[in-house]
Formats: structure tokens, C-alpha cells, sequence
């Protein structure tokens, strides 16, 4: 077996993919052994060096954790979707193991809050929902937010028409159409009850508890160019952040 090679894509990201879906299908129940890192390098004709990066990434997810002596193993709660999230790229990386299902298409809509957090002249911005889903499960429904200009850069794009189903993300469409990328995400993560839209796209009860996040891009600039609000279901999602120390 060999990994397909992408240009956006490190075939060690690849091969933890691919091993998130074999982990979360099932196939290492527990106390069932991975393989090890040379039957993974013959198997997708890989260096061990990249089959041990992909390993330091699932341990560092807590979907995999290593036994001395013994091996690697598949985390009990890794039934779960679980990311760990520390960059830009990272966030763009979901479409390596999921997929975005538009609900409702962008469509020119009045809405204060949304363009006064995008901080625009006036209260009309552009607006579109979408569910992720990973191995067909949704876990997620995004109310996204669009200034006009990142509208019309984006309003012609296969992937967000009605109906569409694919393995994209927004802000990796509308990245490389800005004159100024994107710079910086500023997130907040609070917890919310379900309302009757995320309940019904995503199969859980009305007032159901979900982990929201909002995220704000700017570009490197410092101007808003999106706006994103996602409610979670806790029991399909865990949500990870790898904290360093500030060396300056």
C-alpha cells in the first residue's frame, strides 16, 4: 500500500490520517497492538522517520498512547474526532480527514453582530452554514460570516454552492485569493445549548449542552476577512491546544 502524495500534504499527515480512520472503525480494540513503525514503513513504503512524526502527532492528539516494551495503542475515548489545533495551517489541515457538507448557501444578509465584529460601514455581510462530518458522523455545524470582499472572491467556487460536498475548508479557498493572507485566527470557546437549526443538522435533541467556538480571521493586515461560529457535539468532538513556553 502507498500513500498518494499531495503538495499540501506531508505524507506523515497522510499516514496519521489513515490511522485515525483505522483506529476510529474499530480495528485496534482494545489491548489489540498498531503496528510498529517498521511493519508501517514497508506497508506504505515510507522512511521510519516519517511513520514515527506521524506517531508523535496521534500520541500528541491522546489518540494513541505507547507502551514500553510493548507497543502502540489506540486511547480508549478514540472513537471520538479529536485535532490538535495550534496554527493557521492546522485549521486548514481539517480537509485531510474531513468533509464539509453545505447546508445553506452564501446568500447577502443584515446581521449587526456579525459586521460588527467584522467591523464593516455598514450591517450587511455574507453569510453560509455548512456540517463537517468524519467517517460520515456530523460533528459540527458553522454559521460562517464574510465580508463583502472575501464574498465576492468566493462567490463562484464549486465547493460552496448548494449542496456541495467536499474536502475543503473555507479559509483554505479564500487563502490564496487574498491579496494579504490570512494572519491570525482570534478564538473564543464558550459552552451553548443546541438552538432547532444546529439540533436538526446535526441529530441531537433542542438545548442539547454544545462546545461553541468562534474564531475572527484577519489577514496580515489586521482586517477581518472572516468569521466563523461552530457548535460541536462534546460526545463526537474533543478539542486540544498544545501550550509552550514564551521564550522571549
Amino acid at each position: 500500500m502507498t500513500v498518494k502524495r499531495s503538495d499540501t500534504a506531508p505524507a506523515y499527515q497522510l499516514v496519521a490520517s489513515e490511522l485515525r480512520t483505522r483506529i476510529s472503525a474499530g480495528e485496534f480494540p482494545d489491548g489489540v497492538r498498531l503496528p510498529t513503525e517498521a511493519e508501517l514503513a514497508q506497508q506504505y513504503r515510507l522512511s521510519r522517520q516519517t511513520i514515527r512524526r506521524a506517531f508523535v502527532d496521534l500520541v500528541a492528539e491522546g489518540i494513541v498512547y505507547r507502551v514500553p516494551g510493548r507497543g502502540s495503542f489506540a486511547a480508549a475515548d478514540s472513537g471520538r474526532y479529536l485535532r490538535r489545533l495550534g496554527s493557521i495551517e492546522d485549521l486548514m489541515s481539517l480537509s485531510l480527514d474531513t468533509v464539509m457538507q453545505i447546508v445553506t448557501p452564501m446568500r447577502r444578509r443584515v446581521d449587526i453582530d456579525a459586521a460588527s465584529r467584522l467591523r464593516l460601514d455598514s450591517d450587511i455581510q455574507y453569510s453560509l452554514t455548512f456540517r463537517r462530518l468524519h467517517d460520515e458522523v456530523p460533528f459540527v455545524l458553522t454559521s460562517l460570516h464574510l465580508t463583502p470582499h472575501s464574498a465576492k472572491l468566493l462567490a463562484e467556487v464549486p465547493e460552496l454552492q448548494a449542496g456541495a460536498v467536499s474536502t475543503a475548508t473555507v479559509i483554505g479557498l479564500l487563502d490564496p485569493r487574498l491579496a494579504s493572507p490570512i494572519a491570525e485566527a482570534e478564538q473564543s470557546i464558550t459552552v451553548a445549548p443546541a438552538n432547532a437549526e444546529v439540533a436538526d443538522a446535526l441529530g441531537c435533541p433542542v438545548g442539547h449542552p454544545m462546545l461553541r467556538v468562534d474564531r475572527l480571521y484577519s489577514n496580515d493586515l489586521g482586517e477581518p476577512v472572516e468569521l466563523s461560529i461552530s457548535h460541536f457535539l462534546p460526545e463526537h468532538y474533543t478539542y486540544r491546544v498544545t501550550l509552550g513556553r514564551d521564550n522571549r
